[in-house]
């Protein structure tokens, strides 16, 4: 009887237990879902986020999120910027400074002027970096032992710009040394910047590779200016010029010319960074000239770079180069 009630203890506790292993079968289905939904969450939020950033402020997104003051301020603050009239006169460097500044603690003093001339500059010890864009003379500059740490940076183009009447008859030529040949045949007043910048001697070089020499020609006039200046000379004479693209857009709703050649690879304009020797100049500020020269070509700058322009003439101005192939 003993084992009868035994048996029928075990058989009833065996029930209860299966039972009771059992019954968790079912509330093992909410945590597969719960997870299923935490995992969706971060998902949205990741997708979400960058998509809105960029739409927000297109053009100074990437870098006032690192732009904060340094924690030590550098040991000499002033540093002198030598660089082309192109990257004041687009309204690019209105743009870079101040965020160079905030990051970093520098105050920058910019010398706008032509590409030679900055260079002068740096061949007196009277800057500490270079902005240029003058590659021939560039490559000699660093030659020479005069600068250090020439870096690509960025590039546009040239362009030829002139009456909308197009009295030389130019517009769409294919290339630049046809174009040139067309406005010394037509004896077209043509207005060069005369100031060894890196556009002024990118015009000469096009005039000696089409064997022609205008210097004391009546229809060929220097005015001895930055690119600003030389587009308005220009457009009140109703005379052809050229000029980097960058310019040009900015000032186009007030000079009356039009794009008449462009294209041909002869008129690429290409932008590098240099540092002043401090081997030569020992009061150059090296540590800023290298702060100044890795800041152009960090990520975060080169995507301002590569978005300056977009919202005011609905295209770039210049196409950001850092780490790519020399042209």
């Amino acid at each position: 009887m003993k084992r009868i009630i035994l048996a029928f203890l075990c058989t009833l506790a065996l029930a209860v237990a299966g039972c009771g292993s059992a019954a968790p079968a079912p509330t093992a289905t909410p945590p597969t879902t719960a997870p299923a939904a935490a995992t969706k969450a971060p998902a949205a939020a990741t997708t979400t986020a960058p998509t809105v950033a960029p739409a927000v402020a297109p053009t100074a997104a990437p870098a006032p999120t690192k732009a904060v003051a340094p924690a030590k301020p550098p040991a000499n603050p002033d540093l002198i910027l030598a660089t082309t009239t192109s990257t004041q006169d687009s309204g690019l460097l209105d743009v870079l400074i101040p965020l160079f500044e905030k990051q970093t603690g520098y105050k920058v003093k910019p010398i706008a002027v032509g590409s030679g001339q900055a260079m002068t500059m740096g061949q007196k010890g009277e800057a500490d970096v270079m902005l240029v864009h003058a590659p021939d003379s560039e490559k000699q500059f660093i030659a020479d032992g005069w600068g250090v740490n020439r870096l690509l940076v960025a590039h546009n183009d040239f362009i030829f710009v002139g009456p909308p009447d197009d009295p030389a008859k130019i517009r769409g030529t294919k290339s630049a040394d046809e174009t040139v040949k067309k406005l010394a045949a037509a004896q077209a007043l043509f207005v060069s910047r005369g100031d060894n910048s890196g556009t002024d001697q990118l015009e000469k070089k096009l005039w000696k590779t089409a064997s022609i020499d205008p210097k004391g020609q009546s229809w060929y006039q220097e005015t001895g200016q930055g690119m600003g200046a030389t587009l308005n000379v220009a457009a009140e004479k109703k005379g052809y010029t050229i000029s980097d693209r960058a310019t040009y857009l900015a000032q186009k709703s007030k000079l009356g010319m039009d794009i008449l050649v462009e294209g041909d690879t002869a008129l690429l304009n290409i932008y590098h960074v240099i540092q002043v020797n401090p081997a030569k100049f020992p009061k150059v500020n090296a540590e800023g000239a290298k702060a100044f020269s890795d800041f152009m070509v960090s990520k975060d700058t080169q995507d301002v770079i590569g978005k300056f322009g977009l919202d005011k003439y609905g295209q770039a101005l210049f196409f950001p180069d850092a780490g790519k192939p020399e042209f």
